[in-house]
């Protein structure tokens, strides 16, 4: 119940249009979670909280749920939050993340409408020919997940975000410490049946004193081909995956009231796979190439938060991201343009100087949240070889600012506003040399909660937001010239109570509405003249409740049921081609006491035969877990989690993938703190 009170209390200091996490004024006092390393489960609570107290549909995935979904991408991790949706989870340089029908498809790993960071660096690529998700980094290295869905809640972090934000936060030596001087170690082994998949996981935490804290991770993880439901390999060519990840992050608070805070972090991840389709989605045969994959990382974030100013709580951020995706063609007798994609590299360096400040205050009757921010933003692009994919380098500056009002016990107004400009500069290589294209807009939402006594809520919000031009419109004068835009207006209700049906349990649940309106696209092209899609029309429900009993018994259930079309140049009206099927999730544990944790889950999808030439068969896969954390003895402090996914070896190939899904899948995970 501590644990629900204290996610309650963010919440509610939060604003309805950023996440809790987010939100929070920053202690500077080392903070720890320790939702999944006090080695004991807490009886009376679900294996995931539902947000109540904001208007934004968000979900949160902490560090207990990190463990136990025993994922292998962060992809496979999310696709358990309402509206998002996996192109190919079973491969990882294949997967991509898709959000209320926006994200990753089957040509390129992102359509720029899903934002990721990663300890507030922004990550992904322009528009990677038939290359998949570009968030290429290990669960292990994070201790919490959180999935903005929709527009509203995402001018904090940046614009064009028609699909949804994804923020991951890197796991802190405290974590582990406890905040407790001294030397923690936790080892992690793992393994998959499906694939022969093999995982280690080691962390060093070393606490010097109450104001210092220092982080070790390293992670290796080994997955040779998988198979689907009918024992046929996935990817029959994709040969074994070795991916190494580590980790390095420490924590300093100082000052004469110990209010300010610094704290580095660098993170690296590769990915390295050889003689494999250059097509990661499996569409196209284009010739083999062996790829080399890395992803870095690096973070210092300077706070002050002095508990004398409440207007003052000022952050400065200077994040960088480096991505590179290598390719070299197996074959060098194909054609001159073959081996233009296949020798392809494709490099992303992104540099973010962000300064941003909360400032608490009242006027009158009015008690104010305002969080306002500024950063530059510098993009490059390397000009991949023979010029597939132009090369450039984007400059951006934006400002903004959210205030959330709370007027009395029940009203929250929540206003937001964004300004963006950037200057994309192209290569030598574009043949654009020495020209420079500007753009800029000014976006913003409206956010209303009213908040009854006896535990329900009514919200809804407004939000309007535009997509820049990216380096990869450079091939195109009308592209480069042209932003995307997009209105999004949801409608809810929430509730949360204790003691319903019986004393000592509790419900929450949260059920919003959506309807999403796309203009101006530049993405989705056609070679064909008059078939490119411009206009792009959403509506969707998306619905997530909890139920827990003292005794252990708890429920969690999520469902996305969405609807789309889209109209070309040419005025054509079809149903949208990422449309996700209609979905659920629903999961039965129980808690047996503070060590066994047992639990069942359904995974389904109705059938998708809107278009008759586009089916896709509805499924119900079953899932069970179960988590044992020994009390006392000589393995006190031992964590044993096994899970078998996909119970009855179902063949099923998901919405949206290009893939089958894996087949019956066996995981065991060990875990132990020294």
């Amino acid at each position: 119940m501590l644990k629900t009170l204290t996610r309650r209390a963010a919440l509610v200091a939060s604003t309805a249009l950023v996440s809790a996490h987010t939100a929070q004024a920053q202690d500077n006092a080392i903070a720890f979670d320790d939702s999944a390393y006090l080695g004991e489960l807490v009886l009376g609570e679900s294996k995931r909280e539902v947000a109540t107290e904001t208007a934004i549909p968000t979900t949160i995935i902490d560090a207990a749920e990190i463990q136990d979904r025993q994922a292998g991408t962060i992809a496979e991790l999310i696709d358990s939050v309402p509206g998002v949706n996996l192109v190919n989870g079973s491969t990882a340089a294949g997967s991509g993340i898709n959000i209320r029908g926006f994200g990753a498809n089957s040509t390129f790993g992102t359509d720029q409408k899903v934002l990721i960071q990663v300890d507030g660096a922004t990550k992904g690529s322009e528009e990677l020919y038939r290359i998949g998700s570009q968030l290429y980094t290990d669960p292990h290295l994070y201790r919490e997940i959180e999935v903005l869905r929709g527009t509203i809640g995402s001018f904090e972090f940046g614009s064009g975000v028609f699909g949804g934000v994804v923020r991951l936060e890197s796991i802190n030596a405290s974590d582990l410490t406890q905040g407790e001087i001294g030397t923690r170690v936790r080892q992690t082994l793992q393994a998959s049946s499906n694939g022969n998949g093999l995982v280690s996981s080691t962390t060093v935490a070393w606490q010097p004193t109450k104001n210092a804290e220092f982080l070790a991770n390293y992670t290796y993880r080994k997955l040779d081909v998988r198979e689907d439901g009918d024992g046929n390999e996935i990817n029959p060519d994709g040969g074994d995956i070795g991916d190494p990840s580590w980790l390095v992050k420490g924590r300093f608070t100082f000052g004469e009231a110990l209010d300010q805070s610094l704290t580095l972090s660098y993170s690296e991840t590769n990915q390295q796979s050889d003689d494999v389709p250059y097509d990661t989605f499996g569409t196209a045969d284009f010739g083999n190439v062996d790829r080399e994959i890395s992803n870095n990382v690096a973070t210092a974030q300077y706070n002050w938060n002095p508990a004398d100013k409440s207007w003052l709580n000022l952050t400065a951020e200077l994040t960088y991201s480096d991505e590179e995706v290598i390719s070299q063609a197996i074959d060098r007798t194909a054609s001159a343009g073959t081996l233009a994609l296949l020798d392809a590299d494709n490099r992303y360096q992104t540099t973010t100087l962000r300064l941003k400040n909360e400032a608490l205050f009242n006027t009158g009757l009015l008690d104010h949240t305002l969080r306002t921010g500024v950063e530059w933003i510098k993009r490059e692009r390397q000009d991949a070889t023979a010029g597939s994919a132009p090369g450039g380098e984007k400059d951006v500056f934006a400002i903004y600012a959210v205030d959330a009002v709370q007027i009395g016990d029940a009203w929250t107004v929540t206003p937001a506003v964004r300004y963006e400009s950037q200057t994309i500069t192209p290569d030598a290589a574009t043949g654009l040399a020495g020209q420079e294209f500007d753009a800029d807009a000014l976006m913003g939402g409206l956010a209303l909660r009213y908040a009854f006594a006896n535990g329900i809520a009514v919200f809804g919000s407004a939000s309007y937001t535009e997509n820049l031009p990216i380096i990869d419109d450079l091939f195109s004068t009308d592209l480069i010239n042209q932003s995307e835009k997009g209105t999004t207006y949801e409608i809810g209700v929430s509730y949360e109570g204790d003691s319903i049906f019986n004393d000592g349990d509790t419900l929450a649940l949260k059920l919003n509405y959506y309807d999403q309106s796309l203009r101006d696209l530049t993405t989705y092209r056609s070679f064909t003249p008059g078939n490119s899609i411009v206009n792009v029309d959403r509506q969707g429900y998306e619905l997530e409740a909890s139920y827990s009993m003292a005794s252990g018994i708890y429920v969690d259930f999520n469902g996305h049921i969405s609807d789309g079309t889209s109209t070309t140049e040419g005025g054509t009206v079809a149903d949208w081609r990422q449309n996700p099927a209609d979905n659920l999730r629903l999961t039965l544990g129980k808690k047996i006491n503070k060590s066994v944790d047992l639990s069942w889950e359904l995974e389904a999808a109705k059938r998708y035969d809107r278009d008759a030439t586009d089916i896709s068969p509805g499924y119900g896969v079953h899932n069970i877990r179960a988590t044992f954390l020994p009390q006392q003895g000589v393995f006190e402090g031992t964590e044993v989690r096994v899970s078998l996914e996909n119970v009855f070896d179902k063949q099923y190939t998901p919405r949206l993938s290009t893939r089958a899904a894996t087949g019956r899948n066996l995981t065991v995970a060990v875990s132990k703190v020294f």
